[in-house]
């Protein structure tokens, strides 16, 4: 494996109080007219820990991820975040208390430029108005330096700095796929949602994304909440897993117990000999 060449100082300069991040998900039900796609569902996830939420295809896990970021609104339960009801939050607001996210279909501008992406991400971080920056004042300056800093450390962590120029379109996909994790890192998430991360990527593009979700996991104590079919990558690196099947909760523990898990075996895991 390679080595890594440093953390981004967003990451290392943050104090422990901006990396708090305690989401607690109290009975949560989902539905879409008669179709019930998350029923009572609860799930605590703690600073510094990356759970994984698996299960099979129509379990549930992207409608509990929509339901954290704001893009649904639960009938029934709440969410709670550093002690804050999020539950009927939107998307934007979501961004502003610490919570950010990539997608399972690539959500990025194919005709722009990696930097140009990552670049929308700082937005929320802009502290000087429309005259401000359309005056270009000394203050401003300072504030630009300072994001493109911030990305460029982000590029630089995530090996993209021979793709920091290129379109996102003109890339392969595992590749799409880690400038939108360079995108959501701009956001500076405390708790970071993953939906599907390693999807359509070959073996060496997987290794170098488990290296990068580690070291941010380990080394900065970023809080992460990992949904992923490939058993081996979820068992490895994950401290805990949740299953959903059917949109109901059917187990939650740490790898071992939930690879020994009678009906997690019997509804999703199958043959774990072979994981």
């Amino acid at each position: 494996m390679k080595a890594f060449r440093g953390r981004p100082s967003i990451m290392s300069d943050r104090r422990e109080e901006d990396k708090k991040a305690e989401l607690a998900i109290n009975n949560l039900s989902l539905s879409f007219g008669g179709v019930t796609a998350v029923k009572d569902v609860s799930l605590d996830v703690h600073t510094g820990e990356l759970m994984a939420v698996i299960g099979p295809n129509g379990a549930g896990k992207t409608s509990l991820l929509n339901c954290i970021t704001g893009f649904y609104h639960p009938q029934k339960g709440r969410i709670i975040f550093n002690d804050r009801d999020i539950t009927n939050l939107h998307t934007h607001e979501l961004v502003g208390v610490g919570i950010g996210r990539t997608f399972q279909n690539i959500e990025l501008f194919p005709g722009m430029t990696v930097l140009a992406n990552m670049t929308l991400a700082r937005h929320i971080h802009c502290r000087y108005s429309f005259i401000g920056s359309c005056l270009f004042s000394g203050a401003v300056k300072n504030e630009e330096i300072r994001h493109r800093q911030i990305l460029e450390e982000i590029i630089d962590f995530l090996e993209m700095q021979p793709i920091r120029k290129k379109t996102v379109g003109s890339l392969p996909y595992g590749m799409m796929k880690r400038v939108e994790l360079g995108r959501a890192l701009a956001l500076e998430p405390r708790l970071l949602i993953l939906d599907e991360p390693f999807a359509g990527m070959n073996l060496e593009e997987k290794e170098d994304m488990v290296r990068f979700l580690m070291e941010l996991n380990k080394t900065w104590r970023l809080t992460m909440i990992l949904v992923e079919h490939d058993m081996s990558i979820v068992m490895s690196i994950s401290q805990r897993i949740m299953v959903l099947n059917f949109g109901e909760k059917l187990g939650e523990g740490t790898p071992a117990e939930i690879s020994s898990h009678p009906e997690v075996i019997k509804a999703y895991l199958g043959d774990v000999e072979k994981l």
